[in-house]
């Protein structure tokens, strides 16, 4: 199996880890009886660390099928390599240590770690773009 293959499957996994982190600072925030509820009504402005947690949530949904094309391209078109592989586990590193940061409300570190994931994709879609 494909290492990028792997990489994908452990970025599904960190998927679940940023549901359940908003989600647990949500349900904290608004009651157990909202988390099992219908979730109609109208809720207050988030708390400043529930915020941060459904941002960051919001932000690895907007950029995980990105990496999901990346990395399940290079395995299709038969393009992997050690720097695609170098790129995923990049990407894969930044995004899990992105999370806490983001919580942490540290701005500036934080987004050179997003910057660093980004690259860490660019590695990976490269040899899609120019083979």
């Amino acid at each position: 199996m494909a290492v990028e293959i792997k990489i994908l499957a452990f970025g599904a996994l960190l998927l679940f880890v940023y549901v359940f982190t908003a989600t647990r600072f949500k349900t904290q925030q608004y009651g157990r009886k909202w988390n099992v509820g219908a979730r109609d009504q109208e809720l207050p402005e988030a708390n400043p660390l529930t915020g941060r947690t459904m941002r960051a949530q919001a932000n690895f949904l907007e950029t995980f099928p990105i990496a999901i094309i990346a990395l399940f391209g290079v395995v299709i078109a038969g393009r992997t390599s050690a720097t695609t592989a170098l790129g995923g586990w990049i990407w894969l590193g930044a995004r899990i240590v992105y999370l806490p940061l983001y919580a942490a409300g540290i701005p500036v570190v934080r987004t050179i770690v997003w910057t660093i994931s980004m690259i860490g994709l660019g590695m990976v879609i490269w040899p899609l773009l120019v083979g």
